[in-house]
Protein backbone atom coordinates (compact mmCIF):
# COMPACT_ATOMS: atom_id res chain seq x y z
CA UNK A 1 0.00 0.00 0.00
CA UNK A 2 1.01 3.35 -0.94
CA UNK A 3 2.55 5.72 2.38
CA UNK A 4 0.61 8.61 3.56
CA UNK A 5 3.36 10.26 3.59
CA UNK A 6 4.16 10.23 -0.51
CA UNK A 7 0.86 10.91 -1.26
CA UNK A 8 0.12 14.11 -3.31
CA UNK A 9 -3.29 16.49 -3.38
CA UNK A 10 -4.75 16.08 -6.60
CA UNK A 11 -5.39 19.67 -7.24
CA UNK A 12 -6.53 22.30 -4.35
CA UNK A 13 -7.69 20.10 -1.87
CA UNK A 14 -8.13 17.35 -4.05
CA UNK A 15 -7.78 13.13 -3.44
CA UNK A 16 -4.96 12.19 -2.10
CA UNK A 17 -2.95 10.22 -5.22
CA UNK A 18 0.42 8.35 -5.49
CA UNK A 19 3.13 10.13 -7.76
CA UNK A 20 3.19 7.96 -9.94
CA UNK A 21 -0.48 6.12 -11.65
CA UNK A 22 -1.10 3.44 -14.24
CA UNK A 23 -2.34 5.59 -17.69
CA UNK A 24 -4.52 2.71 -19.49
CA UNK A 25 -4.12 3.66 -22.88
CA UNK A 26 -2.56 0.05 -23.88
CA UNK A 27 -6.12 -1.61 -23.05
CA UNK A 28 -7.53 -0.39 -25.99
CA UNK A 29 -7.56 -3.91 -27.27
CA UNK A 30 -6.99 -2.63 -30.96
CA UNK A 31 -10.04 -0.70 -31.20
CA UNK A 32 -10.38 3.01 -31.91
CA UNK A 33 -8.69 5.46 -33.47
CA UNK A 34 -5.08 4.55 -31.56
CA UNK A 35 -6.14 1.73 -30.23
CA UNK A 36 -3.41 -0.11 -32.39
CA UNK A 37 -0.45 1.84 -31.08
CA UNK A 38 -0.01 -1.06 -28.59
CA UNK A 39 0.16 -4.56 -28.53
CA UNK A 40 -2.85 -5.82 -27.27
CA UNK A 41 -3.42 -6.75 -23.94
CA UNK A 42 -6.13 -9.45 -22.79
CA UNK A 43 -8.42 -9.23 -20.04
CA UNK A 44 -6.05 -11.38 -17.86
CA UNK A 45 -3.02 -9.53 -18.03
CA UNK A 46 -4.61 -6.25 -17.52
CA UNK A 47 -5.89 -7.65 -14.17
CA UNK A 48 -2.18 -9.09 -13.29
CA UNK A 49 -0.88 -5.55 -14.35
CA UNK A 50 -3.72 -3.49 -12.17
CA UNK A 51 -2.88 -6.07 -9.49
CA UNK A 52 1.05 -5.29 -8.72
CA UNK A 53 0.13 -1.73 -9.96
CA UNK A 54 -1.99 -1.66 -6.48
CA UNK A 55 0.49 -4.12 -4.59
CA UNK A 56 3.85 -1.54 -5.16
CA UNK A 57 1.58 1.64 -4.28
CA UNK A 58 -0.81 3.11 -7.27
CA UNK A 59 -3.84 4.30 -6.19
CA UNK A 60 -5.43 5.76 -9.49
CA UNK A 61 -5.92 5.07 -12.72
CA UNK A 62 -5.87 7.47 -16.01
CA UNK A 63 -8.47 5.93 -18.62
CA UNK A 64 -10.33 7.73 -21.65
CA UNK A 65 -13.48 7.52 -23.84
CA UNK A 66 -10.92 7.53 -26.56
CA UNK A 67 -9.07 5.07 -25.65
CA UNK A 68 -10.48 1.99 -27.64
CA UNK A 69 -13.79 3.57 -27.49
CA UNK A 70 -14.64 3.14 -24.18
CA UNK A 71 -12.91 -0.10 -24.38
CA UNK A 72 -9.77 0.91 -21.72
CA UNK A 73 -13.08 1.86 -19.20
CA UNK A 74 -14.41 -1.50 -19.62
CA UNK A 75 -11.14 -3.25 -19.04
CA UNK A 76 -9.74 -1.34 -15.99
CA UNK A 77 -13.10 -1.41 -14.79
CA UNK A 78 -13.28 -5.55 -14.93
CA UNK A 79 -9.72 -5.92 -13.77
CA UNK A 80 -11.01 -3.85 -10.16
CA UNK A 81 -13.70 -6.15 -9.90
CA UNK A 82 -11.42 -8.98 -10.33
CA UNK A 83 -9.23 -7.96 -7.75
CA UNK A 84 -12.05 -7.17 -5.59
CA UNK A 85 -11.60 -3.32 -5.55
CA UNK A 86 -14.53 -1.62 -4.23
CA UNK A 87 -15.64 1.61 -5.62
CA UNK A 88 -14.00 4.54 -3.55
CA UNK A 89 -11.32 2.58 -2.76
CA UNK A 90 -9.29 3.66 -5.67
CA UNK A 91 -8.96 7.40 -8.06
CA UNK A 92 -10.48 6.60 -11.46
CA UNK A 93 -9.67 9.43 -13.59
CA UNK A 94 -11.20 9.48 -17.64
CA UNK A 95 -11.52 11.91 -20.08
CA UNK A 96 -14.19 13.51 -22.56
CA UNK A 97 -13.01 13.51 -26.65
CA UNK A 98 -14.05 16.91 -28.22
CA UNK A 99 -12.95 16.72 -31.47
CA UNK A 100 -16.22 17.25 -33.84
CA UNK A 101 -18.15 18.07 -30.73
CA UNK A 102 -19.43 20.80 -29.14
CA UNK A 103 -19.77 21.19 -25.10
CA UNK A 104 -23.35 19.99 -25.52
CA UNK A 105 -22.00 16.73 -25.45
CA UNK A 106 -19.94 16.30 -22.07
CA UNK A 107 -23.98 15.84 -20.53
CA UNK A 108 -24.98 13.78 -23.57
CA UNK A 109 -22.34 11.39 -23.01
CA UNK A 110 -21.69 11.11 -19.35
CA UNK A 111 -23.66 8.15 -18.88
CA UNK A 112 -21.67 6.09 -20.91
CA UNK A 113 -18.62 6.68 -19.00
CA UNK A 114 -20.56 6.09 -16.13
CA UNK A 115 -22.04 2.65 -17.16
CA UNK A 116 -18.48 1.79 -18.88
CA UNK A 117 -16.54 2.15 -15.40
CA UNK A 118 -19.00 -0.54 -13.94
CA UNK A 119 -20.18 1.76 -10.81
CA UNK A 120 -16.45 3.08 -10.17
CA UNK A 121 -17.13 7.11 -9.99
CA UNK A 122 -15.06 9.74 -12.00
CA UNK A 123 -13.21 11.42 -9.73
CA UNK A 124 -11.36 13.27 -11.93
CA UNK A 125 -12.91 14.37 -15.36
CA UNK A 126 -10.59 15.29 -17.90
CA UNK A 127 -11.04 17.41 -21.36
CA UNK A 128 -9.05 15.54 -23.76
CA UNK A 129 -7.32 18.18 -25.83
CA UNK A 130 -8.83 21.33 -26.98
CA UNK A 131 -10.23 20.65 -30.46
CA UNK A 132 -13.84 21.29 -29.61
CA UNK A 133 -16.14 23.10 -32.13
CA UNK A 134 -17.07 25.11 -28.21
CA UNK A 135 -15.16 27.52 -26.21
CA UNK A 136 -13.12 26.83 -23.12
CA UNK A 137 -16.09 28.60 -21.44
CA UNK A 138 -18.46 26.91 -22.51
CA UNK A 139 -16.79 22.90 -21.71
CA UNK A 140 -15.54 24.37 -18.35
CA UNK A 141 -19.51 25.09 -18.04
CA UNK A 142 -20.52 22.07 -18.94
CA UNK A 143 -18.37 20.26 -16.22
CA UNK A 144 -19.29 22.69 -13.47
CA UNK A 145 -23.06 21.47 -14.19
CA UNK A 146 -21.60 17.56 -13.95
CA UNK A 147 -19.55 18.14 -10.60
CA UNK A 148 -22.61 19.95 -9.11
CA UNK A 149 -24.88 16.78 -9.82
CA UNK A 150 -22.08 14.91 -8.34
CA UNK A 151 -21.39 12.87 -11.27
CA UNK A 152 -17.89 13.53 -10.83
CA UNK A 153 -15.72 14.97 -8.64
CA UNK A 154 -12.99 16.70 -10.12
CA UNK A 155 -12.61 18.68 -13.32
CA UNK A 156 -9.41 18.28 -15.10
CA UNK A 157 -8.22 19.32 -18.83
CA UNK A 158 -5.45 18.01 -21.01
CA UNK A 159 -2.83 19.31 -23.55
CA UNK A 160 -4.30 22.43 -22.95
CA UNK A 161 -1.74 25.75 -23.28
CA UNK A 162 -1.44 27.84 -20.26
CA UNK A 163 -3.94 30.68 -21.58
CA UNK A 164 -6.74 28.20 -21.84
CA UNK A 165 -5.41 26.67 -18.47
CA UNK A 166 -6.27 30.15 -16.90
CA UNK A 167 -9.53 30.53 -18.66
CA UNK A 168 -10.62 27.59 -17.57
CA UNK A 169 -9.77 27.98 -14.26
CA UNK A 170 -11.50 31.47 -14.47
CA UNK A 171 -14.90 30.11 -15.41
CA UNK A 172 -14.75 27.29 -12.62
CA UNK A 173 -14.34 29.79 -10.42
CA UNK A 174 -17.71 31.64 -11.41
CA UNK A 175 -19.35 28.28 -9.94
CA UNK A 176 -17.40 28.34 -7.09
CA UNK A 177 -15.07 25.27 -8.53
CA UNK A 178 -11.38 25.00 -8.82
CA UNK A 179 -9.11 23.36 -11.67
CA UNK A 180 -7.58 19.99 -10.63
CA UNK A 181 -5.44 19.22 -13.26
CA UNK A 182 -3.50 19.23 -16.97
CA UNK A 183 -2.49 16.47 -18.43
CA UNK A 184 0.45 17.18 -21.06
CA UNK A 185 3.82 15.46 -21.92
CA UNK A 186 6.68 15.97 -20.10
CA UNK A 187 9.82 14.19 -19.84
CA UNK A 188 13.41 14.33 -19.11
CA UNK A 189 13.20 14.39 -23.61
CA UNK A 190 10.31 16.68 -23.62
CA UNK A 191 10.59 19.72 -21.22
CA UNK A 192 8.59 22.19 -23.08
CA UNK A 193 5.96 22.82 -20.33
CA UNK A 194 8.44 24.61 -18.44
CA UNK A 195 9.44 27.19 -21.22
CA UNK A 196 5.83 27.43 -22.57
CA UNK A 197 4.65 29.01 -19.33
CA UNK A 198 1.99 25.76 -18.82
CA UNK A 199 4.45 24.95 -15.75
CA UNK A 200 4.07 28.16 -14.15
CA UNK A 201 0.88 28.65 -14.33
CA UNK A 202 0.05 25.24 -12.86
CA UNK A 203 1.83 26.42 -9.94
CA UNK A 204 0.31 29.82 -9.77
CA UNK A 205 -3.23 28.62 -10.10
CA UNK A 206 -2.41 25.11 -7.48
CA UNK A 207 -2.88 22.77 -10.69
CA UNK A 208 -1.38 19.70 -10.71
CA UNK A 209 0.41 18.35 -13.52
CA UNK A 210 -0.47 14.97 -14.68
CA UNK A 211 2.75 13.63 -17.12
CA UNK A 212 2.05 11.41 -19.85
CA UNK A 213 5.05 9.81 -22.01
CA UNK A 214 7.20 10.15 -18.59
CA UNK A 215 9.29 7.80 -20.57
CA UNK A 216 9.48 9.28 -24.24
CA UNK A 217 7.43 6.20 -25.27
CA UNK A 218 10.30 4.25 -23.97
CA UNK A 219 13.35 5.86 -25.49
CA UNK A 220 14.53 6.51 -22.00
CA UNK A 221 14.16 2.53 -20.85
CA UNK A 222 17.56 2.76 -23.30
CA UNK A 223 15.88 -0.93 -25.40
CA UNK A 224 15.99 1.24 -28.32
CA UNK A 225 19.28 2.37 -28.24
CA UNK A 226 20.44 -1.22 -27.30
CA UNK A 227 18.75 -2.79 -30.03
CA UNK A 228 16.98 -0.20 -32.54
CA UNK A 229 16.05 -3.36 -34.74
CA UNK A 230 13.23 -3.43 -31.53
CA UNK A 231 11.45 -0.52 -33.53
CA UNK A 232 10.72 -1.99 -36.40
CA UNK A 233 8.61 -4.73 -34.39
CA UNK A 234 6.86 -2.30 -32.07
CA UNK A 235 3.09 -1.55 -32.72
CA UNK A 236 1.83 1.48 -33.69
CA UNK A 237 3.33 4.62 -35.44
CA UNK A 238 6.60 4.79 -33.30
CA UNK A 239 8.72 3.50 -36.17
CA UNK A 240 7.72 6.80 -38.39
CA UNK A 241 8.55 9.29 -35.56
CA UNK A 242 12.17 10.47 -35.93
CA UNK A 243 12.73 9.79 -32.35
CA UNK A 244 13.53 6.37 -32.96
CA UNK A 245 15.20 7.35 -35.82
CA UNK A 246 19.05 6.65 -35.83
CA UNK A 247 19.99 10.17 -35.81
CA UNK A 248 17.04 10.82 -33.45
CA UNK A 249 18.54 8.16 -31.16
CA UNK A 250 22.26 9.52 -31.19
CA UNK A 251 20.74 12.96 -30.22
CA UNK A 252 18.94 11.49 -27.12
CA UNK A 253 21.91 8.73 -26.42
CA UNK A 254 23.38 11.28 -23.56
CA UNK A 255 20.35 11.53 -21.41
CA UNK A 256 20.03 8.23 -21.75
CA UNK A 257 23.27 7.50 -20.75
CA UNK A 258 23.10 9.84 -18.01
CA UNK A 259 20.50 7.74 -17.21
CA UNK A 260 21.84 4.56 -16.89
CA UNK A 261 24.76 5.21 -14.89
CA UNK A 262 22.47 6.97 -12.27
CA UNK A 263 20.44 3.51 -12.41
CA UNK A 264 23.83 1.48 -11.81
CA UNK A 265 24.55 3.44 -8.58
CA UNK A 266 20.94 3.58 -7.53
CA UNK A 267 20.38 -0.48 -8.43
CA UNK A 268 17.53 0.54 -10.56
CA UNK A 269 16.49 0.41 -13.92
CA UNK A 270 16.95 3.45 -16.09
CA UNK A 271 13.17 3.94 -16.54
CA UNK A 272 13.25 4.06 -12.92
CA UNK A 273 15.51 6.75 -12.84
CA UNK A 274 13.65 8.70 -15.61
CA UNK A 275 10.57 8.41 -13.60
CA UNK A 276 12.03 9.95 -10.43
CA UNK A 277 13.45 12.50 -12.33
CA UNK A 278 9.47 13.48 -13.25
CA UNK A 279 7.95 13.02 -10.06
CA UNK A 280 10.70 14.95 -7.81
CA UNK A 281 12.24 17.65 -10.27
CA UNK A 282 9.04 20.05 -9.69
CA UNK A 283 8.77 18.81 -6.46
CA UNK A 284 5.04 17.96 -5.54
CA UNK A 285 3.35 19.68 -8.46
CA UNK A 286 3.70 16.85 -11.02
CA UNK A 287 2.70 13.37 -11.27
CA UNK A 288 3.13 10.71 -13.80
CA UNK A 289 0.95 8.36 -15.76
CA UNK A 290 3.14 5.76 -17.22
CA UNK A 291 1.61 3.00 -19.16
CA UNK A 292 2.58 -0.81 -18.95
CA UNK A 293 1.78 -3.46 -21.83
CA UNK A 294 3.08 -5.97 -19.52
CA UNK A 295 4.04 -7.46 -15.31
CA UNK A 296 7.52 -6.80 -15.96
CA UNK A 297 6.72 -2.74 -16.69
CA UNK A 298 4.26 -2.44 -14.55
CA UNK A 299 6.88 -3.33 -11.72
CA UNK A 300 9.59 -1.25 -13.13
CA UNK A 301 7.09 1.78 -12.57
CA UNK A 302 5.99 1.44 -8.90
CA UNK A 303 9.66 0.95 -8.11
CA UNK A 304 10.09 4.61 -8.68
CA UNK A 305 7.64 5.51 -5.86
CA UNK A 306 10.43 4.69 -3.46
CA UNK A 307 13.31 6.09 -5.37
CA UNK A 308 15.12 9.34 -4.37
CA UNK A 309 17.76 11.08 -6.39
CA UNK A 310 19.60 13.58 -4.36
CA UNK A 311 19.25 17.26 -5.28
CA UNK A 312 22.52 17.15 -7.06
CA UNK A 313 21.98 14.15 -8.93
CA UNK A 314 18.39 15.50 -10.02
CA UNK A 315 20.13 19.05 -11.27
CA UNK A 316 22.53 16.63 -13.32
CA UNK A 317 19.82 14.99 -14.93
CA UNK A 318 18.14 18.31 -15.94
CA UNK A 319 21.40 20.28 -17.16
CA UNK A 320 22.12 16.99 -19.27
CA UNK A 321 18.76 17.26 -21.03
CA UNK A 322 18.50 21.01 -21.13
CA UNK A 323 21.00 20.53 -24.19
CA UNK A 324 18.56 18.00 -25.95
CA UNK A 325 15.56 20.40 -25.42
CA UNK A 326 17.65 22.94 -27.43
Amino acid sequence: MTKASSLRELGPSGPRISAIGLGCWQFSRGRGLGGNYWSCVEQDQADEIVRLSLEGGVNWFDTAEAYGRGESERVLSRALRHLGCAPGTVVIATKWMPVFRRAAAISKTIGLRLKNLGGFPIDLYQVHNSYSFSSVEAEMKAMAELQTRGLIDRIGISNFSADRMRRAAAELQKHGLRLASNQVRYSLLDRRIEANGILDAARELGVTIIAYSPLAQGLLSGKFHDDPSLIKKSSGYRKYMSAFKATGLEKSRPVVQAVRELAVRHKASPSQIALSWVINSQGPLVVAIPGATSPEQARDNVGALNLRLSPKELAGLSEISAAFQS
